[in-house]
């Protein structure tokens, strides 16, 4: 803003000064003044005072809110019917998470998940079309026959499976879409080390269906860009930094949360398909050690737990998951073989 004159910026009245010549000598009369009697401060104009700073006022519209708040009953009336209303929804969608019994918000059902993901099924296809393997490979029937494997002790026997193994050696990854749509990128397969490293992965992967981590993922934006545009709105912020700073506070520890419970459910089908819960420590051993010869995000940044922190957390559940093992069909059979493989220095990295 320009500078505004105020009454204090003006000199104030000249008062008359009378002189005298000499002693007795009569009082002058004084010429007319026609001068004005308010000395004029001096005005530089706009150009001469130089460019004018911007003034921010960061809670300017959080101000306003308050002002409008305070005032305003029909203003007030109407956030608590919106409240009621969002709050209603919330809590009609609260729902626990399968297997873990973690309580969680979640607006959309599995068969839209499924919906979903076949648009996303087809691009996948279609963009690594020359680079899936054929069902006959040798690693396409591995990973085959350790998801038939797994598919009963998840309870998703009624899905139509697929199984995608993408030649890209230098892509550990591996995914399933809600469906039973399976993709394996072959750079995992050295990583898995056998077939009870690859149930680890499989597993993990298989849970996020099973705990319908999509959906929920999907559910957290019907509160995430409310929160988002309210920021912005509130202290005058760019959308951008809204969302990074709602993605660390919210959306990143949320991320974090189902990838751990994914890791904790993959840990126990694994074992009730009776594969070995130790090959998954043996798993994230060995891809502790591939992060370390790559540039990782810090975890407050990332969407995913650091491999050293996963492999300490499972390392506290196998005794559950040992229990379930030792509790399916198989526990006797597969006891025997951990035995006999302990005598003779035998794990998941040899060629059994």
């Amino acid at each position: 803003m320009p500078p505004q004159l105020s009454p204090s910026s003006f000199s104030h009245f000249r008062s008359s000064k009378i002189t005298t010549t000499a002693q007795f000598t009569l009082l002058r009369p004084r010429a007319p003044n026609h001068r004005p009697l308010l000395a004029r401060t001096p005005v530089r104009l706009a150009s001469q005072r130089g460019p004018r700073r911007t003034q921010y006022n960061r809670f300017g519209n959080a101000q306003t809110i308050y002002s409008v708040w305070k005032t305003s009953p029909n203003f007030r009336y109407g956030v608590g019917a919106v409240s009621l209303s969002i709050g209603g929804i919330y809590y009609y969608n609260f729902e626990q998470v399968p297997i873990s019994g973690r309580w969680r918000f979640n607006c959309i059902s599995p068969a839209r998940e499924e919906a979903m993901a076949k648009s996303q099924y087809q691009g996948i296809t279609q963009a690594y079309g020359r680079e899936i393997l054929p069902p006959s490979h040798p690693d396409s029937k591995m990973v085959n026959k350790v998801l038939q494997r797994l598919i009963p002790a998840a309870g998703l026997e009624g899905q139509n499976w697929e199984v995608k193994v993408i030649d890209d050696p230098e892509e550990m990854n591996a995914f399933v879409l809600p469906g039973g749509k399976v993709f394996v990128f072959s750079g995992i397969l050295s990583i898995c080390a056998g077939e009870d490293g690859l149930a680890a992965v499989l597993g993990h992967e298989i849970a996020h269906n099973v705990a319908h981590h999509t959906g929920e993922k999907l559910s957290q934006m019907f509160y995430l860009i409310p929160l988002a545009l309210l920021l912005t709105l509130t202290f005058d912020i760019s959308g951008q930094l809204s969302q990074f700073l709602l993605g660390i506070a919210f959306e990143r520890p949320g991320s974090r949360e189902m990838e751990s419970e994914a890791d904790y459910i993959g840990l126990l089908m694994m074992a009730k398909a009776c594969y070995d819960p130790n090959a998954a420590v043996r798993l994230w051993e060995r891809m502790a050690q591939a992060d370390a010869e790559q540039h990782t995000t810090p975890q407050l940044l990332s969407s995913h737990p650091a491999s050293k922190n996963r492999m300490t957390v499972i390392q506290e559940w196998l005794p559950e998951a040992q229990q379930k093992r030792a509790e399916s069909p198989c526990g006797d059979t597969t006891g025997y073989m951990d035995d006999f493989r302990s005598a003779f220095g035998h794990g998941d990295d040899g060629f059994w």
